[in-house]
């Protein structure tokens, strides 16, 4: 005996009435029946239409690739141009020196007009660098700082206070806060100030 209700074997009836279903089909048959079913027809207008509009976006992306393209080389020649306007700057700077050095070199005088010259020279130099923006690290009695000091050695002694700066053996440069090169400095050593 069924226990089902009425609407259940109702609807049961249904389902035995209907073909089953079949499997769906996978890969390449499934892609065959695609392609054996017609395709939809659009009027000719509306055709048009989306291909006037497909034609329109494909010219515009087109259109936008150029222009991006040429903005890249454009960014590349200006940077390239500024760079060479900067460079220019400095050597203008440089120049006058390197010239004062040439004639140095053909002067005939005493070694002491020699020193006196190169010194000149050596002045002109500070102030071509001062031109571009190019400061020294101060040095000599200062805290030695490890971000705008290398350290070549340290001296012992009992006059300074430890890790300040006695000397100078190389001068450091920076432009603004980029340090181009550090100074190469030695460090006092006070042993007696760092047991205290």
């Amino acid at each position: 005996m069924s226990t089902n209700s009425p609407l259940e074997q109702e609807n049961a009836a249904e389902v035995e009435g209907m073909p089953e279903p079949k499997p769906a089909e996978t890969g390449t048959e499934n892609d065959e029946a695609l392609a054996q079913q017609p395709e939809p027809m659009l009027p000719q207008a509306e055709y048009d239409r989306l291909k006037a509009e497909r034609d329109q976006a494909f010219d515009r992306l087109a259109r936008l690739q150029a222009e991006f393209d040429n903005a890249r080389k454009r960014e590349a020649r200006e940077r390239a141009d500024f760079r060479d306007f900067a460079v220019s700057g400095a050597v203008e700077q440089i120049l006058p020196v390197l010239d004062n050095f040439q004639l140095a070199l053909q002067a005939q005088g005493s070694a002491e007009q020699l020193r006196t010259g190169v010194e000149l020279i050596v002045k002109q130099m500070e102030e071509a660098l001062k031109a571009v923006g190019v400061q020294t690290i101060e040095t000599v009695g200062t805290q030695f700082d490890p971000r705008i000091h290398e350290a070549l050695g340290s001296i012992e002694t009992t006059e300074a206070p430890d890790q300040q700066v006695l000397e100078e053996v190389r001068r450091g440069y920076r432009i603004k806060e980029k340090l181009l090169r550090p100074a190469l400095v030695r460090v006092a050593s006070n042993t007696a100030q760092r047991e205290a």
